[in-house]
């Protein structure tokens, strides 16, 4: 459903369903209840100044019926936010899509505490294009090729590309050479498959019994000597650089994947074990990099592939 109200500060109007039913006469009542014990005389404010709206943009007053509308928009009081010391870089920009190179740290859409410092919300404002919509999405922690539309009346037709996964994508990471203990050998490349499912309550995405909807071909590209603690033998700490190849895109995924044969991805927090939460530590990002995507084009007609730029500081 669209929003009757436009993009203001690079940041979507919030919308709200109001109950069927309830105690609560009107819109504001019921805005009361919700939110009151927050900033009440806000809320009032809104109301008055005709920034609360229903269906068709209609201005709602501290005495419209409750029932008078099923959705209402408004603006959402943004809380200030630190800025992420990390920047975007635009790779290509055309009549229709967007390519950046998506650091880490920086969320892709809004969410949580992080709004104005999401990749979404940074680029509307600085390119001027608040019908700038992602594509697809990459996790907070990932780096990498990030595309969005530019062009609501040609969205839908890269839209169908991800619905039909006619999208090739590519990604790199920084592993051990060798799985941990317990883990039997590997023999690369490598196909994995298994049944994830994740839940929006837990933070972790979890393998279930059932059939495979998660499929990803892992490769090792070289190993090298890390950074850091000797190996187990007290001698250099291999490492090795991966690619990986998703053919279907489930949350966490690759890390998921990689964790499951004992190669968790270096400065993973969450998998294989899940680490006490602390402040983002800018030195170490998590080593997984979307390096590439591919797909024909839809409008062009012609094969496409875009490419970071980026590098994973630990993979040499």
């Amino acid at each position: 459903m669209q929003s009757p109200l436009p993009v203001r500060d690079g940041v979507n109007a919030t919308r709200l369903r109001l109950p069927d039913e309830g105690p609560w006469e009107t819109a504001l009542d019921y805005m009361m209840h919700r939110w009151g014990h927050i900033d009440p005389q806000g809320i009032e404010d809104r109301f008055d100044a005709g920034e609360i709206v229903g269906e068709a943009g209609i201005a709602l007053d501290r005495s419209t019926p409750m029932q008078d509308h099923t959705f209402i928009w408004y603006y959402r009081t943004l809380p200030p936010e630190t800025r992420i010391p990390v920047e975007l870089n635009i790779l290509h920009q055309d009549d229709h899509l967007l390519v950046v190179d998506k650091p880490h740290f920086l969320p892709t859409t809004p969410g949580g505490t992080y709004i104005q410092e999401s990749a979404l919300v940074r680029l509307r404002n600085q390119l001027g294009l608040p019908d700038l919509i992602p594509m697809h999405r990459l996790d907070r922690m990932t780096a990498g090729i990030l595309l969005l539309s530019t062009n609501p009346e040609t969205r839908g037709k890269y839209q169908v590309l991800f619905e039909r996964r006619q999208v090739q994508k590519e990604y790199e990471c920084v592993s051990a050479a060798e799985p941990a203990p317990g883990h039997p050998a590997v023999d690369f490349p490598v196909v994995v498959r298994n049944r994830m499912t994740k839940s929006r309550s837990y933070l972790l995405a979890e393998v279930v019994d059932g059939e495979p909807n998660a499929e990803t071909r892992i490769e090792r590209l070289h190993t090298f000597d890390g950074s850091g603690a000797p190996g187990v033998d007290g001698g250099p700490h291999r490492r090795a650089l991966y690619r990986l190849e998703p053919h279907s895109g489930k949350t966490h995924q690759l890390r998921v994947h990689m964790a499951s044969l004992g190669l968790g991805i270096v400065n993973d927090a969450f998998y294989p074990e899940l680490l006490d939460k602390a402040p983002d530590n800018y030195a170490k990002p998590l080593q997984l990099l979307a390096r590439g995507i591919r797909f024909v084009d839809p409008i062009s007609g012609s094969p496409v592939e875009y490419r970071s730029r980026l590098e994973l500081s630990e993979a040499r």
